[in-house]
């Protein structure tokens, strides 16, 4: 699979999956996970669509780079994977930090959007104090440290007794991920302010909330139904990383969306 360089040399690992023919749709991660976070979900979508995913930088196989870490900096990122794949427009879907990704290209790069699923996402954290804590911590004594109370976060206390060794993946998955490279999306993620971004977002948009979900609770979730136009939400029972928690459902949330004319 190609490895896409950015401007500032970034190198990109990018997946594809499905028929060349068919339309597109791009997965964007969260903080703290690569492009196999969606190994239960491509293989439903890929029957129907050309699946590209990609490992962020600073994330799994891509490397870190020289470019500020900004939201812009990760948006354009997708752009250059888009071009290099000579993508002219996609529908994007992206969790958690995918989904700020998404608000940013929504706004900035609405030629290139078709449809836009924003899941377990925000615009803004008005408080700063746990990020600049995790960060500490991390620094500190490594992601090991931090990384069963994320699972906490990431997963009902349901799914973590029913879905031992899925867990145990997560887990793993986060505590590879290079330190460097989720130090930067923390501060990315703690500095962001996307909320006047919303009205500008032409792209018919779906976001999709967990119940259980205290990263992105549904409040979050409702500010950005209310101010990016069109907007619908579907709340499904699940806490933050709802494509693992309920991968059928999720995937067929998005199939049905994606679908409609």
């Amino acid at each position: 699979m190609p490895v896409i360089d950015t401007d500032d040399g970034c190198p990109l690992y990018v997946e594809v999956d499905g028929p060349d023919s068919a339309p597109t749709s791009m997965l964007s991660n969260s903080l703290g996970t690569d492009l196999r976070l969606w190994n239960g979900n491509v293989p439903a979508w890929s029957k129907s669509f050309r699946v590209v995913r990609y490992d962020r930088r600073g994330h799994g196989r891509s490397g870190l780079g020289n470019a500020p870490h900004t939201m812009e900096t990760l948006g354009r990122d997708a752009l250059a994977i888009m071009d290099a794949l000579q993508l002219d427009s996609v529908h994007w879907c992206g969790i958690s930090m995918g989904g700020m990704v998404g608000q940013w290209l929504g706004a900035n790069a609405p030629d290139r959007i078709d449809k836009l699923i924003l899941s377990n996402t925000s615009a803004y954290f008005p408080n700063k104090t746990p990020w600049d804590n995790r960060i500490k911590a991390i620094r500190d004594h490594g992601l090991e440290s931090v990384a069963d109370g994320i699972m906490a976060i990431w997963f009902t206390a349901d799914f973590r007794a029913r879905e031992p060794q899925t867990v145990a993946r997560m887990r793993a998955m986060l505590c590879e991920t290079p330190v460097e490279g989720y130090i930067a999306s923390c501060e990315t993620v703690r500095d962001m302010d996307l909320r006047a971004l919303l009205p500008r977002i032409e792209a018919r948009t779906l976001i999709i909330g967990g119940q259980h979900d205290l990263s992105t609770p549904l409040e979050a979730a409702e500010f950005m139904r209310a101010h990016i136009p069109g907007a619908t939400l579907t709340v499904l029972d699940t806490a933050h990383i709802s494509n693992v928690e309920q991968p059928a459902i999720y995937s067929d949330t998005v199939l049905k969306f994606l679908s409609a004319p």
